[in-house]
Formats: C-alpha cells, sequence, structure tokens
C-alpha cells in the first residue's frame, strides 16, 4: 500500500505537466457532473412552481456556508495531507486525515442540530414567509437529515485528493449524482404524473433524493476507505491523538478560504442588492451572466485544485525544481484556457445568454457582462490558480486577504458610489468589478513571486 503512494509521488515528479492533467480531468469532469445536475434539479422543482423555486432558493445561503466550510476546511487537509506525504511522513497524514474526520464529525453534528431545531426560524430570518416559508422548510427538514453524509463525504474527497487521487471521488459523486437524478422525478412528482412509481412528496421529495443519493456516497467511501482500504492514507481512529501542529496545519489554510468563501457569498447578496436599484430583470441578467461563468472557469478550477496537490507535494519533498515547472506550467495553462475561451464568450454572447431566457432585456444586459468581463476573465484564472498555489505552500491568509480587497475593500463600494451617488448606467457596475478583479491579479501574482523567491532563495534555485 505504502509502495502505491510513493509511485504516485515518483510519477508526478517524473512528468509535472501530465501530473497536472491527471489529477485536473477528473476534477473537471466531477465538477461538470455536479453541475448539470444542479439545472437538472432545479428544473424538475421549477415543474412545481414558482413558489417552489422561492423556497428551495432560500435554502441556498445555508448550504453555500455548509459548502463553504467543508470545502475551505478541506482544501487545509488536501494542502496538509499533500506537503506530509511528500515529506515522506505517513503516520503524520494519516492523523491529517484523523483531524479531518473529526472536524466533519464536529460540523455536521452542530449543523444538523442547528437545522433541526432552528431551521425554520433562520429561513424566517433571511425573509421567507407564507406558503415560501413552509415550503422552504418542507425541503429544508429533510434535507438537514442528510448533512452529515455530505460533509463527510466532502471531507473523505479532500482527504484523497491530498494523496493525489482523483478518479475515486469522481466516479463516486458521478454515481451519486445519477442516482439522484434518476430519484428526483419518482420522489417528487404524483402517480399520475410519473407512470406508476411517483410518491407525490413536491419539494420535500427533491430533498429526499439528495439525502439518498448522499448516503449512498457517504457509504461507498466508508466501505472503500475503511474496508476495503483503498487509499494509502489508513485511519486508526481508536488511537487517534489530537496534535494541535497538525490542527493548525489544516485551519491556517482552511480556514480563510472558508472565509473567502462566505465573503463572495455576502458579496454577491450586495450585488443583488444594487442590481435591484436597477430593475428585477437586472438581477436575473446578473445570475444568468454568473452561471455562464462557472462554465467558463470549470476547467480553471480542476487546474487550481491539482495544483494544490502538486504544490503541495513537491514542496513537502523539497523538489523546488519540480515545484517552480508546475507553477508555471499551470498558470500559463489556466491563462491560455481562459483566453480562448473569453474569445468565444465575447462573440457569442448573446447566443450563450439566450439559453437561460427569452426576455430581451436580461439578454442585453447580461451581454454586455459578459463582454466586459471577459476582457479581465484570463486575468482572473492567473489569480484564482495563484491563490491555490499559495494553499499548497501552506499559506491561506493570501487567500482571504485579496478576496477581502477585491470583494469588500474595492468592488462592492465602487459599485454603490457609481450606482447611488454619481447614478451611473449599470454598466458601471461591471467596471467597478474589471477594476477589482485587475486590482487583485496583481497583488496575487506579486504575492507569488514573493514566496517563490524566497523558497528558490533558500534551496538555491533560480524560477
Amino acid at each position: 500500500m505504502e509502495s502505491n503512494s510513493r509511485s504516485r509521488l515518483a510519477s508526478f515528479l517524473e512528468n509535472p505537466q501530465k501530473a497536472l492533467w491527471t489529477l485536473a480531468i477528473p476534477i473537471m469532469f466531477g465538477m461538470g457532473i455536479h453541475t448539470l445536475y444542479n439545472i437538472v434539479d432545479m428544473l424538475f422543482i421549477g415543474r412545481l412552481g414558482g413558489d417552489a423555486i422561492a423556497g428551495v432558493a432560500f435554502n441556498m445561503p445555508i448550504f453555500f456556508l455548509m459548502l463553504g466550510l467543508t470545502m475551505g476546511l478541506g482544501s487545509g487537509v488536501t494542502a496538509s495531507i499533500a506537503r506530509l506525504i511528500g515529506e515522506k511522513d505517513k503516520r503524520g497524514a494519516d492523523n491529517s486525515a484523523e483531524h479531518a474526520i473529526a472536524m466533519a464529525a464536529s460540523i455536521s453534528g452542530v449543523f444538523t442540530l442547528l437545522g433541526i431545531y432552528f431551521g425554520k426560524d433562520i429561513l424566517s430570518m433571511l425573509g421567507a414567509e407564507g406558503d415560501i416559508l413552509t415550503l422552504g422548510w418542507d425541503y429544508l427538514s429533510m434535507i438537514v437529515l442528510g448533512l452529515p453524509f455530505m460533509v463527510f463525504s466532502g471531507f473523505f474527497r479532500s482527504i484523497l485528493a491530498g494523496e493525489g487521487d482523483m478518479k475515486f471521488p469522481m466516479m463516486v459523486a458521478g454515481l451519486g449524482t445519477i442516482l439522484n437524478i434518476i430519484l428526483d422525478p419518482i420522489f417528487i412528482f404524483d402517480l399520475e404524473d410519473y407512470g406508476n412509481f411517483g410518491l407525490g412528496m413536491g419539494v420535500k421529495g427533491a430533498a429526499l433524493a439528495t439525502v439518498v443519493s448522499q448516503l449512498s456516497v457517504f457509504l461507498i467511501f466508508i466501505y472503500m476507505l475503511f474496508v476495503k482500504e483503498h487509499a494509502y492514507i489508513t485511519f486508526n481512529l481508536k488511537d487517534f491523538s489530537p496534535s494541535r501542529s497538525i490542527l493548525w496545519d489544516i485551519i491556517k489554510v482552511g480556514l480563510p478560504a472558508s472565509l473567502s468563501m462566505i465573503i463572495m457569498a455576502v458579496g454577491q447578496g450586495v450585488f443583488n442588492k444594487i442590481l435591484i436599484h436597477y430593475s428585477s430583470q437586472t438581477v436575473a441578467a446578473y445570475q444568468v451572466a454568473g452561471r455562464l461563468d462557472m462554465l467558463i472557469f470549470l476547467p480553471i478550477f480542476a487546474i487550481a485544485g491539482g495544483m494544490t496537490t502538486l504544490v503541495g507535494m513537491f514542496y513537502g519533498a523539497k523538489e523546488i525544481s519540480a515545484l517552480n515547472q508546475i507553477i508555471r506550467y499551470g498558470i500559463k495553462s489556466s491563462f491560455i484556457i481562459t483566453l480562448i475561451s473569453s474569445a468565444f464568450v465575447y462573440l457569442f454572447a448573446e447566443t450563450f445568454s439566450s439559453w437561460f431566457t427569452n426576455d430581451q432585456e436580461i439578454i442585453d444586459v447580461s451581454v454586455g457582462f459578459l463582454r466586459l468581463l471577459s476582457l479581465i476573465y484570463p486575468l482572473v484564472a492567473i489569480a484564482i490558480t495563484s491563490g491555490r498555489v499559495m494553499q499548497g505552500l501552506g499559506k491561506g491568509l493570501p487567500v482571504l486577504i485579496i478576496t477581502v480587497i477585491r470583494v469588500l475593500g474595492i468592488s462592492a463600494p465602487l459599485s454603490l458610489y457609481f450606482s447611488f451617488i454619481l447614478e451611473k448606467p449599470v454598466e458601471w457596475n461591471w467596471y467597478a468589478m474589471m477594476i477589482a478583479a485587475a486590482i487583485s491579479f496583481t497583488i496575487a501574482v506579486y504575492w507569488v513571486r514573493f514566496e517563490l523567491n524566497k523558497i528558490n532563495k533558500i534551496h538555491g534555485e533560480t524560477i
């Protein structure tokens, strides 16, 4: 078992560029499958009516917070395990994974109890009322039961990512997504609506389908990791001993990443409130453009995810030449891919926007957003990849600082100033985002170069 991990690290060092795509392609497929699920799930729920969509939508801030904690701390787990494996410290890597399990138990336990006892009050505080509150609570009261399965599965994926195994988690996530899509119409619609199999549970059915699929994914991970011992990482929870140094190693990367995601969610809420000043169609256009944003950056997030593992391993192994090589290659690849995709977005923005709506005002505003923002997408890609490089080096604070500067320090205040003080048209909100992205790019690139110069100086290498 141990030789398998060593051969994986050795093969990564032998051909870092191939290693990046070995890691990135499964991540991209996994994210693509999840994106497909989100679209299909909303199509099914949409057949129940606008109130059903709104009821589910009021759950999204809660789950974005949950996702932010899981993915953020998970990135800390990935970086920690990757560096420890690079240092050939298997016991430390195992202990880091055991800390991840303890974190998953704590987070899922706390949030499940909060959801059960205070979920309806939280939905009401977020603005849900009447039938929408009822539907929102129907959804939340069911789906909160599957929260532990989602959290544990997220941490299992992060553990496997740390040892360079992206393919297996992608396959498991794919199976869960397919199961969810199959179960959705069966649980949601009435018998007469879906042959002889529909249970007619409405939004509760959509939640139950998600819970069943999450439970299935969780059980597969448990079987493969604890029974079949599929991974290089092994778990000895009976002899688990908490370590402040390992806990700090995870938190110093993971907590800033979690806070960054929460800040981005807050920023999106701020922009929604600013844009409603113009019209509801403007808010809708922002959401349409945001969906296309996710598609554009899908390969970049995949490359960035692979970079966290490789940078962590190479840095831990003190293979500084390979570290320099993969950072240059990863950033260059992100830039070129986004440059090409941005050109397509600029040329076909109207076609892409019309996939989501027939409302010409929404399409026009969305096209304006996409054609302006596509000019700086390649810089955003470099900033995203640079942030993951810093995480791989064990430094989580830069990502948080850059996010705070971009969202709270520049784009949101500028948009408020342009919209309410200068009373400029909506395009000036896009200018605010472009200015913030350009400044974030500059800070991110400078910070990565500073850290690399420091590392290379210590080891007598050149970038």
